[in-house]
């Protein structure tokens, strides 16, 4: 999350520490000189990505704001989403866009927009029937990596913690459980986590494929897929981001997905389905504002 203050803008991760950033947030309306005011009690909600330039191959921090919990004091988690989503862009992004715009073309600029240390923009979401597209052109062209799609529904509050109506659909293979890992002697030992204390997980082992030493991961949270063939777990990265493994009830959740197998072609006929229903066409008529927006699935 990202909570901008008059003081200091401050990023703070799922452990709650909080870590101060220098970055500049102009209010909306203020005429084309330094905005009087800046946003004071703004709460976002969003994730920190790594863009890999496609024509430098150079790598760029880049925070997407995907939620607003809270504008200057004003908490708007009450209302629908997509008004949320709609305020993003023109309270947060637009005057910081609009801002940076015009210092580049002062000679002595006030601020500094090129040396904060990422740079943000809103994450887009888009409407159901454009699935086909996201999945097939899309996402092989993002510059990060993403291992599915979030469906967000158009008109919800925002839900704290698990949102159940929050639908997350990844690749089959790129269901992943992350473990403690622990290694004594030779042995391995995987970790959930239940009701705050560590729960082995019996007569389990994991593969590390890119021939590297296990001991270097020893302590450390693993991000692990199922290899339905092989019948093992496959190490993909260090969750450098987390301190505890997953939860047993988590755990349960992407067992059930692994066996559902849902597969890119299930998923598109679904869809395909639902777009026909004549509730959802009529609500895109109306409103030419859908019931489900989506954006690309960021590795949560």
């Amino acid at each position: 999350m990202m909570l901008i203050t008059m003081d200091g803008c401050y990023l703070i991760d799922r452990s709650f520490n909080f870590r101060r950033v220098q970055m500049r947030f102009p209010c909306r309306g203020s005429n084309d000189g330094l905005a009087e005011k800046t946003h004071h009690y703004t709460l976002l909600d969003g994730e920190m990505i790594i863009d890999t330039l496609p024509d430098s191959q150079k790598q760029e921090r880049r925070y997407l704001i995907y939620d607003m919990i809270a504008i200057n004091h004003v908490p708007v988690i009450e209302r629908p989403f997509y008004e949320r989503w709609k305020m993003l862009e023109k309270e947060v992004i637009e005057p910081r866009n609009q801002e940076r715009h015009n210092t580049y073309q002062s000679r002595n600029p006030y601020y500094r927009y090129d040396l904060e240390p990422f740079r943000v923009r809103r994450k887009d979401f888009w409407l159901l029937s454009t699935v086909t597209k996201l999945l097939n052109e899309f996402i092989k062209k993002l510059s990060h990596d993403a291992d599915g799609l979030i469906f967000q529904g158009w008109d919800d509050p925002y839900v704290p913690r698990t949102h159940e109506g929050l639908l997350k659909w990844k690749y089959p293979e790129m269901n992943s459980v992350d473990f403690l890992f622990e290694i004594d002697d030779d042995r391995q030992s995987l970790f959930l986590n239940e009701r705050g204390k560590k729960r082995l997980m019996e007569g389990s082992r994991v593969a590390f494929r890119d021939g590297s030493d296990p001991l270097l991961y020893s302590g450390k949270i693993i991000e692990c897929s199922w290899d339905l063939n092989e019948q093992e777990w496959v190490y993909m990265r260090t969750r450098t981001d987390k301190s505890t493994p997953n939860d047993v009830n988590t755990y349960k959740k992407v067992m059930r997905s692994i066996k559902d197998n849902i597969t890119q072609d299930i998923l598109l006929n679904e869809i395909y389905e639902i777009i026909r229903l004549p509730m959802y066409a009529d609500r895109i008529k109306n409103d030419s504002k859908a019931h489900h927006h989506f954006g690309a699935a960021r590795r949560r």
